[in-house]
């Protein structure tokens, strides 16, 4: 394009065609169109702003001015809308090109699929020191997030306005939140969780621990999923969850053929009441939650104390385990919600 700094260079054979079109009165060819949109490319890749170069182009079309402007002014107009039309489709492709650049960056530094020494040095590009421990928080909502849906362009002003300065990471991924901030910074995570459960009505966050290096992202991006998932299982209440608050059943369920063991052995037995296990199943998961304390949990089951004690009376006589020694009881009870007993143990 030659020296940029020159206006007669931006312009590429503009004034030419100016002085072309005053003396003729035509109007630009297809071929001259297409060279303006072509200029206005090159301008846009050369970092040239625009408000200048439409500066320079009614320059040129002053310094050709003639007594008869009606032809001038219709070439300037075709003209700087073509060239115009160039500048912007140069920006919406290399909008397109960052976006493409930051989708793949985010995928394999959540699921850890490229060398570890270039995934550092591409993610100096998008904010993150990779050299540091990070943790990451997952937002699950009523419904998928994606990228510039309304609600995920509200959090993720509401955290970038506050925390702008730090190194932070937003990204939507398979219809979650996702924020990726340094491990010594949890207020910004928790920021974060906030702003979630607000603008969703509902939405919950997990939060996985903070771990170092490249694969520490990764690993906890996962724990934030796993927390989701066994929330979900378990029916856990609460908006916000920390990976580091749930780290028993991840340890309960990594035998699953051993606790689906347990379970039959323990639980099996109220197959034998009347109603099917379900009932007592519930009055002890109720029980536990309560921290054993019957009259709480008469309460939560809107039953009365007398009521509850009947149950946990047939819970010892089936089972022959009493709710009073927990231990094997709970872990049976919990190994049943994070396997879907009765529903299956596969």
């Amino acid at each position: 394009m030659g020296d940029l700094e020159a206006p007669e260079d931006r312009l590429g054979g503009y004034v030419g065609m100016l002085r072309d079109a005053c003396a003729t009165g035509r109007r630009l060819t297809r071929a001259e169109v297409e060279s303006r949109r072509a200029e206005g490319q090159r301008a846009a890749e050369a970092g040239l702003p625009l408000r200048g170069l439409i500066r320079d182009h009614l320059a040129a079309a002053q310094s050709v001015l003639t007594r008869s402007p009606a032809p001038l002014l219709a070439t300037v107009e075709q003209a700087v809308d073509a060239f115009v039309e160039g500048y912007e489709r140069s920006q919406r492709q290399a909008v397109r090109q960052e976006e493409a650049a930051r989708r793949e960056f985010i995928d394999d530094l959540l699921h850890g699929r490229s060398g570890l020494g270039l995934l550092a040095e591409r993610a100096e590009r998008f904010g993150l020191r990779l050299s540091q421990a990070h943790a990451v928080a997952v937002a699950a909502g009523p419904e998928p997030y994606g990228d510039g849906y309304p609600v995920a362009r509200r959090i993720e002003e509401a955290v970038l306005g506050r925390f702008g300065t730090r190194q932070i990471l937003l990204a939507t991924k398979d219809g979650s939140l996702i924020c990726v901030a340094p491990g010594d910074q949890p207020d910004v995570l928790a920021y974060f969780a906030k702003q979630a459960h607000a603008v969703t009505d509902g939405g919950r966050v997990a939060v996985g621990r903070s771990h170092p290096g490249p694969g520490g992202v990764v690993h906890s991006y996962e724990e934030a999923l796993n927390a989701l998932d066994i929330a979900e299982r378990m029916g856990l209440e609460g908006p916000l969850l920390y990976a580091s608050d749930l780290l028993v059943y991840p340890v309960l369920s990594r035998d699953r053929q051993a606790m689906a063991d347990l379970v039959e052995s323990v639980l099996g037995p109220l197959h034998q009441a009347r109603g099917g296990p379900q009932p007592l199943l519930d009055t002890l998961t109720a029980y536990f939650d309560s921290g054993c304390v019957a009259t709480e949990t008469a309460r939560r089951l809107s039953l009365s104390v007398r009521a509850l004690t009947y149950r946990l009376g047939r819970i010892h006589t089936l089972t022959g385990a009493d709710p009073a020694d927990r231990y094997t009881l709970q872990t049976a009870v919990i190994g049943s919600r994070l396997l879907g007993w009765p529903g299956t143990t596969a």
